[in-house]
């Protein structure tokens, strides 16, 4: 979720965001300008002038300047933002005349140019929001290019204007120009070489002039000669105070001035700035963001600073709202937890450790969400499904944003926020390239559509705009091109989008011609992009000190195109249009508004430009320059009481930048009186009253060819009128039919009655409407549409629900789960409340009000649990469940799967998982070269194999967020030997039981014995068993090719594990583990049968051993049934549920050892338990009954 704003109003600055453009420009481009100054209320001012890379070799014609970029920062909002192609902003805060401001916030909140991007630059007054960017959260920060000023008589011939060329420049390709205005004489220019090559600022001059522009003195003996300059900034309520960051390729200081840039203090600094923000009344106090997502404050005007927290979002961090937060250092900022979520957090600039943060919303926020604007806080949370939002007004409780039912956004943007109700561009489900707008209630949470389909455009950066412009100055009044029947259209509305219509194509043309345009097959339609360079006009202009008229480029026909276009004005506030010039111009606003100054785009170089003091009827023509100019920009009304306006460009690619300063002040013959004004009606095609009000505003007579002088733009009388139905919109959850009615959409009941309301309380009952905001009427129909006050009724609970404060279905073990009880209808303080954890535990309430922070519980258990809620009152009842998976990270799996199998024959291959889990873990079986797993819910699984040789076994387990892995390798043969291994008691003071120690046991127990036998190296394997008292297993394998009979390879095994065991027997298997510490392996004899394989045929000495076998499990029993009245003996059995392995014994040995309890007398438990699982389950299965010796084989 982001803002967006098409108004250079609170223009960010984006650092780098000029490399991106002049790598764009083409090779004749010129140079590219960017501005500093855009006048904007608590903003510091950086007006900067980008220039394209020139290209000295170039034998090409000079050519016009084609990109124009610019950087700022608003100092209400979060400065830097990230681009498209990776390129971040910065933005510098603006300060300007209060007034000022709050005419320009309220002309461009639809506009508000969207810096997130680093791509969008709509400059103008009332320009569309950018889709891609960061919309500046405070209207008041915006900026408007067209508030020129200035005049021209039509009989003066000359203006005064001197030119000044920065020598020895001409190699730098960007620039940043600076004019406080208010009376100052100071203007700063910033020069620098960006080297695309090394990706860095290699040289750098700062220029400072005193008389306005005529004279510049250069500065970098005063801030260090061999100092690389990046960025310049002025403090927004104190303009003196200028901050100069150096490039952090060389070095990384920032140089303080505190008298506009006459002298400078360098500091040095720890981080690198790539924004920075200052507060909006506070002239000292300003927030950096750092190159590594730190950000930092200072409260000294950068001369020190503190780390405010380590991980913060770009562009999301903002100062306290004036009358709104409590403390005037409060920081509002959107930072990561160090396990990757993102959290809204606010702290003091000063106060900033863990226990002195606030968390106001209490779940996690989607990363780039958080909007602090206004009177309101935005943010979205993580869901899996349909995108959730969530407003918090005057910092009350979040409280979710309510769309109209099936919405279904895929992308919603904030427009603006400033006429106390929120406007929305929300990109629904089966949308591309448009957007519908909505608007909001006064609290921002119920959205109703205010137009369909808005057009987007997208820009040179990739970003998208969208076409919608808020005329200036003019309550209400609204300009959009919507996509209808696979057209465009240009449409306007008078009372913030509840009725639209089409503009009125002119009635002639420039020569007098009849233009025969007739509703609504044909019409007037407007381009409404902004330029993307605040230095030029772009392609629409109002001014909010001149109400009424609109300058813009457009064409005339059945829709909208960019062909055969001209320029239009309407000096009555869009009811009427005339045709002023037949190819683009770019138009300014001087002296106030009360003159237009107008500039053909810069395709050629010019000297002329056109002044009109009759709102475009008539134009004279003036030479600004001696030579032909290919203008780059031109700044206008930067200063309060002088008539200064300045033209930035250049003579030929290879010549010096060329400021050229124009004194228009003698064009005008004396200032203006009260005759020299008139009175002006708006009105909607003869409809006089508008938002409510019949309004009169006081203008310059056209012709006049006086000075303003000072802002004259006011409205000379306001008068209620008679409450019409089209003051009124549709409300929440209905929709306007074709007959202009508002009925319910299919999907709202109106009976509905929220369950807040109680009996004996009363609600408002809602007429299907409500009043558009900030509309004046009175009387007439209000009382009609109004909602009615009405008593509320009993009823019985309907629509319970619940769900968990963050919307997941998930929760970790140990953590609090905030549950949400909601309910449609019903009395909420009459209603009984139970709350079903699952657990065994409970919860009940005597009313709803109880649950209104969520009822938080902590699970110590995982699992998936059935958690109910059930709502009773004396008139019924509702229940609703929902299943919540509590898990906890997996810390350790290990895979149990035998050493050795038979082919052909079932094997049961186990994991297990610490700390155990209950129906909430989840596991993926790799099995041989199978290129898909086996995906189960239980910790075991059964497989053939039906090849013989080596295969990889792997499980992976998967709960919650965490995934772990482990392998086993498998030898899968027709029939082997085995015998278990024990081993001196020493051996288990040095095992930790971990893989790497065992593997590197076996290995040394595998050498002893190949130095008592013979027996092939690959043929023999021997497994360490986990835990404790070590214990193992040897396995005698036959080769892989047996060219051999069965019978003679059966003897070969029989002969080696005699030689085997008779070592082991005389003790003469031993290795040493370390230095003294010698471990003998003996023989444990546990195997029943010396030899396994697959055959059917059973020796007569192994049934007698399976009888002998019997009569012991049968002594065992007993010995375990009255274990408890025999004190000295610890033996335990375990019965294994799961299928073991089969392997069935083709030889038998009368020599094969007996099993007496007595050989076991001092072993540990864990043999103990092997033993008695093996007698338990009898012939034919294989050891796995415990986690110590997972496998082990027998007949």
């Amino acid at each position: 979720m982001e803002t967006w704003s098409g108004s250079c109003p609170g223009v960010r600055c984006s650092l780098g965001l000029w490399l991106f453009f002049a790598a764009l420009s083409p090779r004749g481009a010129e140079a590219d300008i960017t501005c500093a100054s855009c006048p904007s209320p608590i903003q510091l001012r950086v007006e900067e002038l980008r220039l394209d890379a020139r290209f000295a070799e170039s034998t090409e014609e000079p050519g016009p300047l084609r990109q124009i970029r610019v950087e700022f920062q608003d100092q209400g909002e979060a400065t830097q933002f990230p681009n498209v192609d990776g390129i971040t902003q910065k933005s510098d805060y603006f300060n300007e005349n209060p007034e000022k401001a709050l005419r320009r916030e309220k002309r461009s909140e639809f506009a508000d140019l969207s810096w997130s991007g680093g791509l969008d630059f709509s400059a103008s007054a009332g320009r569309g929001a950018s889709l891609d960017g960061q919309k500046q959260s405070k209207s008041d920060l915006r900026w408007n290019r067209d508030e020129g000023k200035g005049n021209n008589r039509q009989d003066e011939p000359k203006l005064s204007s001197s030119t000044f060329a920065l020598t020895g420049d001409s190699a730098h390709n960007h620039a940043v120009v600076y004019w406080s205005g208010q009376n100052s004489s100071v203007i700063l220019i910033l020069t620098k070489l960006y080297d695309f090559h090394i990706g860095s600022v290699t040289e750098s001059t700062l220029w400072r002039s005193t008389d306005y522009g005529s004279t510049y003195e250069r500065m970098n003996d005063k801030v260090g000669s061999k100092t690389v300059l990046s960025y310049l900034y002025v403090c927004p309520t104190n303009k003196r105070k200028i901050m100069v960051l150096t490039d952090p390729e060389f070095e990384s200081s920032i140089l303080i001035s505190s008298d506009e840039g006459a002298s400078f203090q360098k500091y040095r600094l720890t981080f690198y700035v790539l924004s920075l923000l200052f507060h909006h009344t506070k002239e000292d106090w300003a927030l950096a963001y750092s190159h590594d997502q730190k950000l930092y404050s200072s409260v000294d005007f950068g001369r020190k600073w503190q780390l405010v927290h380590e991980h913060v979002t770009p562009s999301r961090f903002y100062w306290s709202v004036l009358g709104l937060d409590k403390e005037s250092d409060l920081v509002h900022m959107e930072a990561h937890t160090p396990d990757g979520n993102v959290q809204y957090v606010t702290c003091r600039a000063l106060l900033c450790s863990e226990p002195n943060r606030e968390y106001p919303f209490p779940g996690y926020v989607d990363i780039n969400s958080l909007i602090v604007q206004d009177d309101y806080i935005f943010i979205q949370v993580p869901t899996s499904g349909r995108a959730t939002y969530y407003v918090s007004y005057k910092r009350e409780q979040f409280i979710q944003i309510k769309l109209p039912k099936y919405s279904l956004p895929k992308d919603l943007h904030i427009v603006s926020t400033d006429e106390k109700q929120v406007f929305a561009a929300v990109q629904e489900w089966n949308q591309n390239d448009t957007y519908n707008l909505y608007l909001s209630d006064t609290r921002g949470i119920y959205f109703t559509l205010a137009l369909e389909n808005v057009k987007t455009t997208r820009g040179l950066g990739g970003n998208q705009n969208l076409d919608l412009y808020e005329v200036a100055g003019i309550k209400g009044m609204l300009i959009a091109n919507k996509r209808q029947d696979n057209q465009v259209k240009t449409y306007i509305t008078y009372n913030k989008g509840r009725d639209w219509r089409l503009l009125q194509a002119p009635s002639s043309d420039l020569d007098g011609n009849d233009i025969h345009c007739i509703l609504p097959f044909c019409s007037l339609h407007l381009q409404l992009q902004m330029s993307e360079n605040p230095y030029l006009s772009g392609a629409i202009s109002t001014k909010s000190s001149a109400p009424g008229i609109i300058v813009a480029t457009g064409n005339i026909g059945p829709e909208l195109s960019y062909n055969n276009v001209g320029m239009f004005i309407s000096s009555d506030a869009g009811n009427n249009w005339r045709q002023i010039f037949e190819e683009e111009h770019n138009v300014w606003f001087l002296d106030k508004g009360g003159a237009l100054v107008a500039v053909k785009q810069p395709t050629v170089p010019t000297r002329n430009l056109r002044i009109s003091f009759d709102e475009g009827r008539q134009w004279t023509e003036h030479s600004f320059s001696s030579v032909p100019l290919f203008v780059d920009g031109v700044l206008v009304e930067a200063g309060a009481d002088n008539q200064i306006m300045t033209f930035f460009g250049h003579f030929s690619h290879r010549s010096e930048w060329q400021l050229i300063k124009i004194d228009y002040k003698s064009i005008f013959s004396r200032k203006c009186t009260e005759e020299d004004y008139q009175t002006w009606h708006l009105h909607n095609q003869g409809e006089p009253c508008v938002m409510g009000q019949k309004q009169i505003y006081m203008k310059r007579r056209p012709g006049n060819y006086c000075m303003l002088g000072k802002d004259y733009s006011r409205i000379l009388s306001a008068e209620s009128c008679i409450c019409r139905a089209h003051d009124f919109e549709c409300d929440y959850g209905y929709e306007r039919r074709g007959d202009g009615n508002c009925r319910p959409a299919f999907w709202f009941n109106p009976s509905t009655v929220s369950g807040s309301c109680s009996h004996g309380q009363n609600y408002l009952n809602s007429t299907g409407y409500r009043k558009v905001v900030l509309n004046n009427c009175t009387k007439g129909v209000k009382e009609m549409y109004t909602a009615r006050k009405q008593q509320c009724p009993n009823r019985s609970p309907k629509g319970l629900q619940l769900t968990t404060k963050d919307g997941r279905l998930t929760a970790t073990l140990g953590t609090n789960v905030t549950f949400v009880v909601n309910l449609d209808e019903g009395d909420s303080l009459r209603t009984n409340i139970q709350l079903d954890f699952g657990d065994g535990t409970a919860v009940s309430y005597s009313n709803l009000s109880w649950t209104e922070e969520g009822i938080k519980h902590v699970y110590k258990a995982a699992g998936i649990f059935r958690v109910s809620a059930l709502a009773e009152n004396t008139l019924g009842y509702d229940s609703t469940t929902l299943y919540l998976h509590v898990t906890c990270p997996v810390e350790h799996v290990q895979l149990l799967a035998p050493f050795v199998v038979i082919k052909n024959k079932e094997v049961n291959i186990s994991a297990v998982v610490l700390p155990s889990h209950s129906r909430t873990v989840t596991y993926f079986w790799w099995l041989g070269n199978n290129s898909e797993p086996v995906i189960s819910l239980d910790g075991s699984i059964s497989h053939t194999f039906s090849s013989e040789g080596m295969h990889s076994v792997t499980v992976q387990v998967a709960a919650g967020n965490s995934i772990l892995q482990d392998t086993r390798t498998i030898a899968v043969k027709e029939f082997f030997k085995s015998l278990l291994l024990s081993f001196s008691p020493n051996l288990d003071e040095f095992n930790p039981d971990i893989p790497e120690w065992r593997h590197d046991v076996s290995r040394v127990i595998k050498k002893s014995l190949l130095q008592v036998s013979d027996f092939p190296e690959e043929q023999l394997l021997v497994a360490v068993f986990p835990g404790v008292p070590s214990a193992a297993e040897l396995f005698l394998l036959p080769r892989k090719n047996q060219s051999e009979s069965r019978k003679k390879t059966e003897d070969e095994l029989e002969k080696a594990s005699d030689i085997i065991i008779s070592a082991l027997n005389q003790n003469l298997v031993e290795f040493e583990l370390k230095p003294g510490v010698r471990v003998i392996v003996y023989n444990t004899q546990l195997t029943l049968a010396p030899l396994v394989d697959s055959s059917p045929r059973h020796s007569s000495s192994a049934m007698l051993m399976l009888l002998s076998v019997v009569f012991l499990g049968l002594a065992v029993f007993l010995i375990y049934k009255f274990k408890r009245k025999i004190p000295w003996i610890n033996i335990y059995a375990e019965v294994n549920q799961e299928k073991e392995q089969e392997m069935i014994g083709s030889v038998g040995q009368d020599s094969t050892p007996k099993i007496t309890l007595s050989e076991f007398a001092t072993s540990k438990e864990r043999m103990e338990k092997e033993l008695e699982a093996r007698v338990k389950r009898g012939v034919g299965n294989a050891c796995e009954s415990t986690r110590e010796i997972p496998n082990c084989t027998s007949v």
